[in-house]
């Protein structure tokens, strides 16, 4: 039977470094508006340059009443046409409802858990906790997760573990930890 061979993580890609100050960083204290902006940032980030939705990111908040959790989740049919024309942001019909219903999923799990943190901290591992969060929010992938869960200071495992997992390299999320950790900020277990 052959020898199994340990899964190691994708090979680092040079490229084009992100400017200091455009690099995200770990929000404390954050609100439930800021958690649903750094989800939303996460989603809309997806296949596309970080840098590109960069570009754009003051126009989205302002297209989308900068995050006010309550105004977001009572958004309906009008306000996802509006968003559909909005200049400056991406018309993804899909990832605009997917913000709304996020929204709306935010509410539900602080109705249920108290706090954001409160839910984190109730699963026993990142993979607990990334199983349900991919069931509760729209778009939320892998990436988008340990994104949003970094971000808002929220328990991810360490980003060396979660990179084997990945098919390719992530620059990006590779200079926000680095950035974090310099600032004694990173969430990271084990």
């Amino acid at each position: 039977m052959p020898k199994k061979t340990p899964k190691t993580a994708p090979p680092l890609r040079a490229g084009k470094a992100t400017p200091p100050e455009k690099i995200p960083r770990v929000i404390p204290a954050p609100t439930l508006d800021d958690h649903l902006e750094v989800m939303t940032r996460a989603i809309f980030q997806a296949g596309l340059s970080w840098a590109f939705i960069e570009s754009r990111w003051e126009t989205f908040r302002a297209a989308f009443g900068n995050f006010a959790i309550a105004a977001v989740a009572a958004y309906g049919d009008y306000d996802v046409e509006r968003l559909m024309t909005e200049d400056g942001i991406v018309h993804s019909r899909s990832k605009i409802v997917g913000t709304i219903a996020n929204a709306r999923a935010l509410q539900a799990l602080v109705a249920e858990y108290g706090d954001v943190a409160a839910y984190a901290k109730s699963f026993p591992s990142y993979d607990a906790l990334y199983a349900d969060a991919k069931k509760r929010f729209a778009y939320l992938g892998d990436l988008s997760c340990y994104y949003w869960l970094f971000r808002t200071g929220l328990p991810v495992i360490a980003f060396e573990s979660w990179m084997v997992r990945q098919k390719s390299d992530h620059p990006r999320m590779r200079e926000m930890v680095t950035l974090g950790r310099s600032e004694n900020r990173s969430s990271e277990t084990g």
